[in-house]
């Protein structure tokens, strides 16, 4: 059961988590869930850093002809900390907003319940609803994508077409989520679920979180903003500790973008 608003954690989640020092400063831990169903045993791999500390790059097969489904976590450079799909998708290609270096490759998407990563040229990261997109000026971002549904809306209030059915959500529909959340501080938590039976031998299988309980978790761990990315056997997630151990948990299927984060230098 969640609220309506978060307006602070859950201290049995966010307590839950043990936190350990990852690449560049960011640290990761893990939850381990029990659910109803298919989420009976949900591993969630939870990673939080401070944007200031890195620098954000898309990642993509870009063409003339548009972006190809071609990026996966083993593309991702030797010293990125930090590596996941970014946005989702339809048709193989990217759905809304692209933006890269300052350059817009793709138009925003419109709907109700889209948020948007948007990275300014002085590295500052915010993220927001594509009703906020519009006064945007056109110099003022460097790096954007797009995703959807909306988990938090910028208060912590979960959207109300996540609380009933037939609102336009599917909210009782099981799968391995990815999701990107803003915390209270201004720090990124980026959460990848994996079922967890089998000693992880079955953890490619798309079982996992509902959609609401998705965004209880993200609100439980203290989140006021955060979206969906495209999970199921899509979703993938690199990162390195802080002794440059790799630890990876990949999808199935190549996606059109990601998000490759890399430590600044000190």
């Amino acid at each position: 059961a969640a609220p309506s608003r978060w307006r602070a954690p859950l201290p049995a989640v966010a307590e839950a988590v043990e936190w350990r020092p990852a690449a560049g400063g960011a640290e990761w831990g893990t939850l381990e869930l029990s659910g109803s169903g298919e989420a009976w045993r949900t591993e969630v791999v939870l990673v939080r850093f401070a944007p200031e500390r890195f620098d954000l790059q898309l990642a993509s097969a870009y063409t003339p002809s548009g972006i190809r489904p071609d990026w996966a976590i083993d593309r991702a450079p030797d010293d990125a900390a930090l590596a996941f799909n970014a946005g989702q998708f339809r048709a193989g290609t990217p759905w809304g907003w692209v933006v890269r270096e300052g350059r817009e490759q793709e138009p925003p998407g419109r709907g109700a319940l889209s948020m948007a990563l948007v990275v300014t040229p002085s590295g500052a990261v915010r993220l927001l609803r594509e009703d906020s997109l519009g006064a945007l000026p056109a110099d003022s971002v460097r790096l954007a994508f797009q995703s959807y549904p909306t988990l938090l809306q910028g208060d912590g209030r979960v959207p109300a077409s996540l609380a009933r059915p037939g609102a336009g959500v599917d909210v009782a529909h099981r799968d391995s989520r990815l999701a990107l959340g803003q915390l209270r501080d201004g720090r990124l938590l980026v959460a990848i679920t994996r079922f967890d039976a089998l000693g992880g031998a079955l953890d490619l299988l798309p079982f996992g979180l509902t959609t609401p309980e998705m965004a209880a978790l993200m609100g439980a761990l203290g989140c006021r903003r955060a979206v969906l990315l495209d999970g199921g056997i899509s979703g993938q997630l690199l990162l390195r500790d802080a002794g440059g151990g790799e630890h990876a948990w990949r999808g199935l299927r190549r996606v059109p973008l990601g998000l490759v984060v890399t430590p600044r230098p000190p």
